[in-house]
């Protein structure tokens, strides 16, 4: 009995609880399954095909009958979770399991149902938000701080797994900051056991707050294998703030193409340090009009230090459309402060036409740093689809054992700045090289075009 008092006070001083019981018991009310119900085209599988008036067309028009004529809809249903936000019926989910329903029904935990209504959805983070109407409040939870949880935390998945109904798992925090697919991924990894229909239940903390929502698992065949993710709180909170006020989603828009700054890019752009967003080009938008160039470094958005394209991206997404932020750019070696007022996103997507890749015929006119380089003419114009403006240097070649060719470059690119400085001619490129190599630079930074779509590329001097 001593030893027994000894280990359960052991394992509360290294935070292990010692049962889940009380907290499951106090927040599964919250917890709802979601029934959803959709119209669809029955199966067109092979007809009886028979003479009119055969001894056989009876029995086929019973065989039809019985098994769902092609013409003849029928009723799909699918399952899931979700959790209660609001004692006025506000509910959240993920957007897959009710996308393209006819109806959703709620299952509370208590055992009765109610018809929800979808309020918006969200497919870039996979969250829809949906309404009940009950006549008394209804239990709900609240959301947590995503950013406070640290790997090895525990954790509780709540949710309808496999339609076995309500079920509770437990875990850790086995890896933060996780992106699958999705521009604005921030997905919590976690070993408790996610399987089929937990979709759109919420991952909970000791303090019963949901700090995220089960949305994908890894597995080679549909099952748990103890690598779950759930998209962060913190990312959820403001997605469901817009759907509850405009029915959809309102993110910023800075309106321009960056990538993330690598070493060698940093080198040959004068940067201590290899963070911040380089932005490789600035069509029509917010950014053009704010003074932005092609080549600018973004350090700081709105009083936020930017790591990284990543980073960037949600932080823009998260500003209110149509503020004016303060955005700190390096610009050839100097630091400048532009204001910036945001568009949105959701009205610009789409305005950037698809690339298009062509492969030119190949007049080698030189041959440098694993490139093979034309100026351009109007046949190489026509040959990668550029107008009739278009100044650059074509790539009509890639030496396959050079460094251009491991970073990319491939025949048809176009060249249109070598060291931040437009290149027209063969001469304009050697010129760009010498004066970075009687600068001390060990790169020099290739602005690259293909199809349209702009890129920047830092290739060593020392190949050549």
């Amino acid at each position: 009995m001593i030893l027994i008092v000894s280990q359960s006070l052991m394992a509360q001083a290294r935070g292990v609880p010692e049962s889940f019981a009380d907290l499951a018991e106090r927040i599964s009310p919250s917890v709802v399954n979601i029934t959803t119900s959709t119209t669809v085209e029955s199966r067109t599988g092979p007809q009886g095909i028979v003479p009119e008036g055969s001894p056989f067309e009876d029995f086929f028009r019973e065989f039809q009958d019985r098994n769902g004529r092609p013409d003849r809809p029928r009723r799909s249903s699918a399952l899931g979770s979700g959790f209660v936000i609001s004692e006025d019926g506000y509910i959240v989910t993920n957007n897959h399991v009710i996308e393209g329903a006819d109806e959703i029904t709620i299952e509370f935990f208590e055992g009765f149902e109610l018809p929800a209504k979808l309020v918006g959805t969200d497919p870039n983070t996979d969250i829809a938000l949906l309404k009940v109407e009950a006549d008394l409040p209804l239990k709900y939870v609240n959301f947590g701080n995503s950013d406070t949880a640290r790997v090895g935390d525990w954790v509780m998945a709540m949710g309808n797994p496999l339609g076995q109904g309500f079920s509770v798992s437990a875990g850790i925090v086995s890896a933060r900051n996780r992106a699958l697919s999705g521009t604005y991924d921030d997905y919590i990894q976690t070993d408790a056991a996610i399987n089929r229909g937990n979709s759109g239940g919420p991952l909970f903390n000791m303090d019963g707050d949901v700090i995220g929502v089960n949305t994908a698992i890894l597995s080679p065949n549909g099952g748990s294998i103890g690598i779950g993710f759930s998209m962060a709180s913190n990312v959820v909170t403001k997605v469901v703030d817009q759907l509850k006020e405009y029915g959809e989603t309102r993110r910023g828009w800075l309106g321009v193409r960056i990538q993330d700054v690598t070493e060698d890019m940093a080198e040959a752009l004068g940067l201590a340090e290899a963070k911040g967003a380089l932005v490789s080009d600035v069509p029509e938008g917010p950014a053009k009009e704010g003074g932005m160039l092609a080549g600018d470094v973004i350090l700081s958005f709105d009083g936020v230090d930017v790591e990284d394209t990543r980073q960037l991206v949600r932080v823009v997404a998260n500003t209110q459309v149509g503020k004016t932020v303060r955005v700190v750019v390096n610009r050839e070696g100097k630091t400048e402060t532009l204001r910036i007022t945001l568009g949105r996103r959701e009205e610009a997507e789409g305005a950037v036409p698809a690339s298009q890749t062509v492969e030119p015929e190949a007049p080698a006119t030189m041959e440098m740093m694993g490139l093979t380089l034309a100026p351009l003419d109007d046949e190489l114009r026509a040959q990668l689809q550029l107008d009739e403006g278009a100044e650059g240097l074509a790539v009509t070649a890639v030496d396959e054992t050079s460094e251009a060719f491991e970073k990319g470059l491939r025949e048809g690119d176009l060249i249109t700045e070598a060291g931040q400085s437009a290149v027209t001619t063969l001469s304009d490129f050697e010129d760009r090289i010498e004066t970075a190599r009687e600068a001390g630079r060990k790169s020099i930074l290739l602005l690259v075009r293909r199809g349209g779509d702009p890129r920047f590329v830092a290739l060593s001097l020392d190949e050549e």
